[in-house]
């Protein structure tokens, strides 16, 4: 499996780093890790989808320096590269960085040079989605629409949003999504996760090109062939779905039936550490659990490519890579 190109568009940056990381980032900022963060297996600790979330803050409360988040992008894309990657979207929250006093340019700066580096070292290739997320509010989510639309960079390629989907409908964030789609940047939006295939419908009003899980449209045959027809792309996480419960087994995972009817699909790790993920992996359990040939993992990795909100220079260069 190391030897089969693979692009990973689904992956959430604070996420990447496992627990020895973080240990070692709050230990140099002179922090104590947060008390319920690890449990006694020294392994991330939470009880369900929310509680992940809580979980998920804490270990980025302790992430503070340009320092902390080009470590995080660094160790992520060269472990990425390691198994065969050769492109990875990292979704990063500003919202995170703005909680521990870290400003927009130092935050984008740390990852960036992480990008660099790796690529330097690796040769992969790492862009970046600058994410909202629900449970801050609409203003908020504006707010960091509008400063990726007002102060753009160039690893900057696209506008997504994650969280508590359930509690946070998609179409209240219209607003933010319009900036940032009529600014050019790429949209995509966690649905069809633990909200079910309305959720899915919902976010198809936006101006998005992909949906981020979406697995539940399965629950909806008109939905699915509505994907299929208008090209939508689900980028799917089978491992982070079945740790969370929301499937019981990669045997009863959707993912093989939604590409069977037309959906094009492509695999992401979401938060690695926390879900015992790899890019690597979930090429392999779709390999192993879900009958997908080599050339079906390849094709995935061309829709992965096709589908990235990179510049058409990066897509064609890493289009010659496979």
């Amino acid at each position: 499996m190391t030897n089969l190109p693979k692009a990973e568009l689904h992956v959430h940056l604070e996420g990447t780093a496992p627990p020895e990381l973080v240990r070692h980032i709050a230990a140099r900022n002179g922090l104590p890790l947060p008390d319920r963060l690890l449990g006694i297996d020294g392994r991330f600790r939470y009880t369900n989808f929310l509680d992940f979330l809580r979980t998920y803050d804490l270990a980025a409360s302790v992430i503070r320096t340009l320092e902390d988040y080009r470590d995080i992008t660094y160790e992520y894309l060269c472990s990425c590269a390691r198994t065969g990657a050769l492109y990875v979207e990292l979704t990063a929250s500003p919202d995170h960085a703005r909680l521990v006093g870290l400003s927009d340019e130092e935050h984008l700066d740390g990852i960036a040079r992480g990008i660099d580096e790796a690529r330097r070292d690796t040769g992969i290739e790492g862009r970046i989605l600058i994410s909202a997320v629900r449970n801050f509010g609409v203003e908020q989510a504006l707010r960091v629409a509008g400063h990726a639309v007002d102060r753009p960079h160039p690893y900057v390629v696209g506008f997504s949003m994650a969280g508590d989907e359930a509690g946070f409908p998609a179409g209240d964030f219209a607003e933010a999504f319009a900036l940032a789609a009529g600014a050019g940047l790429g949209c995509t939006i966690h649905a069809g996760e633990w909200a079910g295939a309305e959720s899915v419908r919902a976010a198809m009003e936006l101006p998005v090109t992909r949906v981020a899980h979406g697995v539940r449209s399965i629950e909806d045959p008109a939905l699915v062939a509505e994907l299929a027809a208008r090209g939508i792309v689900l980028e799917c996480c089978p491992t982070s779905n079945v740790v969370l419960g929301l499937y019981p087994s990669y045997e009863d995972h959707p993912l093989p039936q939604l590409r069977d009817a037309g959906v094009r699909v492509t695999l992401g790790s979401d938060d690695p550490p926390y879900f015992g993920a790899t890019i690597a992996g979930e090429y392999a359990v779709c390999a192993a659990r879900m009958g997908f040939t080599d050339a079906a993992l390849r094709e995935i990795t061309r829709t992965a490519i096709d589908a990235a909100f990179c510049d058409e220079d990066l897509r064609n260069g890493l289009r010659s890579r496979l």
